[in-house]
């Protein structure tokens, strides 16, 4: 397979969850008060709110739409990706190529690169100009797509190393991995997951949580990219989870517009009041 599948699989997984969670609280749920000043005893004079995102912001599972089975998804009129993968390419300013451009040379790097170590070089053999933007790709690798999946080059596989990861520690930033949790990140990867990648989601699984060694494994330019999917590996609705945003925001110098910006687009609450 792919560890780009594997991250398709694992939003699938996350998108479900998210569902049934918001039919389970109906219109509200949320932060409410329970996260409202922590970023002041992080250090910050921000507060996390408990406000809900704005209108807009379409959700999970809306976004991913055709990409779970409903229309095609595969681009929009101006030609760009839709879903999952389209709103990835879209952070930072949605430049001709910007997303794709700060993968090159990721797969021999020593930031997310070293993520690779795990899979026996096998992304430094993928071909190292991709065929499809990262978004692209994303998006074909959702098995409800009609369009063939599209083969990752190297550096579109390390970057989809480093989102797992980081999806996987934001699941973990509350101190505990519960069943439901676990499910979520892992029941809906299938029998198509080979040794090789279901040991590297394992071995994310057990790993401490570190924001200063993502935020080091983070190539400059796709820091709201790797946000972004922190928050979808995220329920946030703990006081704990909220700091743990906060921590990697600052970590990649977000501003609180900036992160609020990238919760609308989700979906979900907004972090900063």
């Amino acid at each position: 397979m792919s560890l780009m599948k594997t991250l398709a699989k694992v939003a699938i997984g996350v998108a479900v969850a998210k569902g049934a969670q918001s039919m389970m609280k109906g219109s509200g749920g949320g932060l409410g008060g329970l996260v409202r000043d922590a970023a002041g005893r992080a250090g910050s004079g921000q507060s996390f709110g408990g406000q809900q995102s704005r209108q807009g912001g379409a959700g999970l599972q809306e976004m991913l739409g055709g990409l779970l089975g409903g229309s095609t998804g595969a681009g929009s009129a101006g030609g760009s990706p839709a879903g999952l993968g389209g709103l990835l390419e879209s952070l930072g300013g949605g430049k001709a190529g910007g997303l794709q451009d700060m993968l090159s040379g990721l797969a021999s790097s020593a930031g997310a690169g070293g993520l690779l170590g795990a899979l026996s070089g096998r992304a430094q053999q993928r071909p190292q100009t991709g065929k499809a933007s990262f978004g692209e790709v994303l998006n074909s690798a959702f098995d409800a797509t009609p369009q063939p999946e599209i083969e990752p080059s190297g550096d579109q596989e390390a970057a989809a190393a480093l989102m797992l990861r980081a999806m996987i520690q934001a699941a973990k930033s509350d101190g505990t991995l519960d069943d439901a949790e676990r499910e979520k990140l892992l029941g809906h990867l299938g029998d198509d997951v080979d040794a090789e990648e279901a040991a590297f989601v394992q071995n994310e699984l057990s790993a401490p949580v570190d924001v200063d060694a993502l935020v080091a494994q983070t190539p400059a330019g796709m820091e709201q990219q790797v946000y972004a999917v922190s928050v979808l590996g995220i329920d946030l609705d703990a006081q704990s989870e909220a700091e743990y945003l906060h921590r990697l925001a600052k970590g990649y110098g977000m501003d609180a517009q900036s992160v609020n910006d990238i919760h609308q687009q989700l979906g979900v609450p907004s972090l900063y009041t």
